[in-house]
């Protein structure tokens, strides 16, 4: 009889990650863990160097999501320097922050997550991929699915220099403007990036909405979590990525609080647990309360769900029209359907597409006036911005020449993780049953942490020196002699 079930590598995910599932005699899950096991030692030698070089170093933490960690380190160094950015240097980083957006969330849906409802969650795993994926909806489609990418990660070169790993960011704004000639082809590129995300929400709505069995996954109490929400928001309580207050609501949608993000350390504090080197985060004023939903949790959600139920609604117009039409489907705010995040990412690619129209028809985004000078050390200094997976916080510590003492990133799948690991129990719990355990069953377990988009290589910890290795030696005939170990 098998009592324990591995998943190792764990896929379609950003990192490297483990699941292990614990069997009772009679073949029932008893007990499930998602697990990180990848180490991320970026605060730690980041320490020492000139605090106006984190927004080069920091978007090499991870190939998929550098560019939130470069405007979260940016803004942190306009706090450093207690500056603020003009109004075109902002808008320009708001054109380089939504022309991410874009391309992220359609890499996840398209690529990570869109397999599973396309293809099927039990279809066979060669095929539950992107290939099997344009077989069913056409090659054309992947092809504009690159092209759209493409071009969005050009806006993302322009300012940035390359799109990969970013590295512009600067106190006070950014290191080039655009261009009249430069604003018609982003202006072509944000029409065709809106026509291209209305269509993926109506694809999610063909593939998801109307076929039952799919339907019935995402409305499934398997992906259900009852826990708080945090999220950014403008003034009008609207979704916001770039700037504006966190605010958090409980699982029937009452605000519990609104605060700057200088105050996070007030309402966000930090628990570890043995298993894993991610660090759980809960809301501090609630104290930890174990790994559970529902009435007295102290647990909370982020990313793009989250962010659509924290907020009052979308800034745009088509954004704004599928979002009530989403929560008019899952019966009313909040939604607590995992699986809905796959959705919420949708609306809000469409949300940022709108932006990118809004911004390129901006006169104020071909300004010169893209660098605000005056710049006077304090030595501390909080940015924060909506990454694709959820509230990004950067928060350094400078000697009195502006050398690192001091970082701390706290980063949307930390949020995630304890929400993660309840997600990855429930779903085990209801569709892995034994003796007989079939791929499908582990594929729709891997769905519930697959919703979140984890970022594994953002998201774990460790100390120097700390970190878990063990290293086999072979012979020449392949036969293990000598295994070395530390921490193990």
């Amino acid at each position: 009889m098998v009592n324990k079930i591995t998943i190792n590598p764990i896929t379609r995910l950003e990192g490297h990650g483990k699941i292990e599932i614990f069997l009772d005699p009679k073949g029932n899950v008893a007990d499930a863990f998602w697990q990180v096991v990848e180490l991320r030692g970026f605060e730690r030698f980041c320490i020492g160097r000139p605090v106006e070089e984190m927004p080069r170093i920091v978007p090499n933490i991870c190939g998929v999501c550098p560019t939130p960690h470069n405007m979260a380190s940016a803004k942190a160094l306009d706090d450093v320097f207690s500056v603020e950015p003009t109004p075109a240097a902002k808008l320009v980083r708001q054109l380089h922050y939504n022309a991410f957006f874009v391309e992220d969330h359609f890499i996840h849906f398209f690529f990570l997550a869109a397999p599973d409802f396309v293809v099927g969650p039990n279809s066979d795993p060669a095929t539950r991929n992107i290939l099997g994926l344009l077989k069913e909806v056409g090659v054309e489609i992947g092809k504009k699915v690159i092209d759209i990418r493409k071009r969005n990660r050009d806006i993302i070169r322009l300012i940035g220099s390359k799109a990969p790993h970013p590295e512009g960011g600067l106190p006070g704004g950014v290191p080039r403007g655009v261009t009249e000639e430069e604003r018609k082809w982003i202006k072509e590129t944000a029409d065709e990036t809106v026509e291209f995300s209305k269509y993926a929400v109506q694809l999610f709505k063909n593939v998801v909405l109307e076929n039952k069995s799919n339907l019935d996954l995402v409305l499934n109490d398997a992906y259900k979590l009852d826990t708080y929400y945090m999220g950014m928001v403008d003034e009008n309580n609207k979704v916001s990525l770039y700037d504006g207050n966190i605010r958090v609501v409980d699982y029937k949608g009452k605000e519990f609080v609104k605060f700057d993000p200088v105050d996070y350390t007030e309402h966000i504090a930090e628990w570890v647990e043995p298993w894993t080197y991610i660090r759980l985060s809960y809301l501090k004023n609630l104290g930890w309360q174990g790994l559970k939903d529902g009435p007295g949790t102290s647990l909370y959600r982020v990313g793009p769900l989250a962010r659509l139920n924290v907020a009052d609604g979308m800034s745009t117009p088509l954004a704004q029209k599928e979002f009530e039409f989403m929560y008019d489907t899952l019966g009313g705010k909040p939604a607590s359907n995992t699986l809905a995040y796959h959705w919420a990412r949708l609306i809000e690619a469409l949300h940022a597409a709108e932006n990118l129209q809004r911004i390129s028809d901006d006169p104020l985004l071909t300004s010169k006036d893209i660098r605000n000078m005056n710049l006077k050390l304090k030595k501390s200094g909080i940015g924060c911005v909506e990454a694709a997976r959820g509230t990004l916080i950067h928060h350094y510590t400078t000697d009195d020449r502006g050398m690192l003492k001091k970082a701390n990133l706290l980063v949307a799948t930390q949020h995630n993780a304890a929400p993660i690991c309840l997600s990855v129990k429930k779903a085990a719990r209801e569709f892995v049953k034994g003796p007989n355990i079939k791929e499908g069953m582990l594929n729709m377990v891997e769905m519930a942490f697959r919703a979140y988009d984890p970022c594994l290589a953002c998201a774990t910890h460790a100390l120097p020196g700390n970190m878990r290795l063990e290293v086999n030696i072979h012979d020449t005939n392949g036969q293990v002699i000598n295994t070395i170990t530390r921490g193990i």
